[in-house]
């Protein structure tokens, strides 16, 4: 094959969700209809990657000339309460189900020893800053049923342990080993309304 489309199918199949084979697909694609498919393509990675940033304050997606984010500004939402999630596309997931209406913070991944993701490379310290300056009564843990999950779940609950603040956990819905991203609007409603204590 053409090194530059082998480099093509290699960089696709580096993102989630894309096999070799689909890599190998789109990639092929994309050479044969490069005015229709490729340049499109091409001008909305460089907007993305020009534009859009992570919150400085929660972590959530959002444009570079709008931080914090519109999730930390809209005085509508409940100030009390904050979402606690992984990644910031799980915000998206939660946001969609209509259920929860406070803020949100994203750690940027679970506590993980096989990926030397300890607690010093999330963003665990800006969550009990935020807890304490922001007059936090209730964090709600958005985190992943797998085994990592639970173990930065567990970290929170110490972490918080003494400060007053209520600690739930997403409940019904989610099945074990999955991710939020992958939930439905409906499952994730159900989730949210059912939280239990930790």
């Amino acid at each position: 094959m053409l090194r530059p489309i082998d480099e093509l199918e290699k960089a696709l199949s580096r993102l989630p969700g894309l096999g070799r084979r689909s890599a190998a697909r789109a990639a092929l694609a994309l050479v044969r209809e490069p005015v229709r498919l490729m340049e499109p393509l091409v001008a909305a990675l460089r907007d993305a990657g020009t534009n859009v940033r992570c919150c400085s304050r929660c972590g959530a997606f959002t444009l570079i000339d709008r931080d914090p984010c519109d999730f930390c500004t809209d005085a509508t939402r409940d100030g009390s309460s904050i979402c606690v999630v992984e990644e910031p596309a799980d915000i998206v997931s939660i946001e969609s189900s209509g259920a929860f209406h406070g803020r949100y913070h994203a750690l940027g991944g679970k506590l993980s020893p096989s990926r030397r993701l300890g607690p010093e490379k999330l963003r665990l310290r800006e969550l009990g800053e935020r807890v304490r300056a922001e007059g936090i009564t209730e964090v709600l843990l958005g985190l992943s049923t797998d085994m990592e999950g639970d173990a930065t779940a567990g970290y929170i609950v110490e972490l918080l342990r003494g400060s007053g603040v209520k600690v739930t956990r997403l409940a019904f819905g989610l099945p074990v080993d999955s991710g939020i991203a992958y939930s439905d609007p409906l499952t994730l409603r159900r989730a949210i309304a059912n939280r239990i204590n930790q």
